[in-house]
């Protein structure tokens, strides 16, 4: 049992070796350990789900407004913008928040655990910044009926 594990275990190694080392390797020496700043962030980096980060990546100060278990909430205001910033312990409760927010509609900034809302001409470059996708939500009052233009 014990020869069977550890052939097994051999024989994953170079799998788990091949996804971390081999890329770096392929970089000169003097790029390593350094990270790179650009005003778009890389395919798939996006913001950490905490509200002072994103405030400091889109250039404010955060004031907190709401501390509960579900989210964390703050506004963010800067000479050229206003945001809601809100963050969540879980996916599960953006998902919720989202689903809420979509009786009033509206368009916001949506990353992985967080949320940002603000005039929707301003989010996109927010996105730059902060990363994540835009999504419209549809209100109440939208159209829906059939035949509706």
């Amino acid at each position: 049992m014990r020869a069977a594990a550890l052939v097994a275990g051999l024989a994953l190694l170079p799998l788990a070796t091949a996804c971390g080392a081999g890329a770096d390797a392929a970089k000169p020496a003097e790029d390593k350990g350094a990270s790179r700043l650009s005003a778009t962030p890389a395919a798939g980096v996006v913001a950490p789900p905490k509200v002072e980060v994103i405030a400091g990546l889109l250039g404010c100060e955060p004031a907190i407004r709401t501390e509960a278990d579900e989210l964390r909430e703050g506004t963010c205001r800067s000479a050229k913008a206003n945001y809601l910033i809100t963050t969540f312990p879980a996916e599960k409760f953006k998902l919720t928040w989202l689903d809420s927010a979509s009786i009033y509609g509206g368009t916001y900034l949506v990353g992985p655990r967080w949320v940002v809302s603000g005039r929707p001409e301003l989010l996109e470059p927010a996105r730059e910044k902060v990363g994540g996708d835009i999504q419209q939500l549809r209100g109440m009052n939208d159209a829906t009926a059939p035949g509706a233009p």
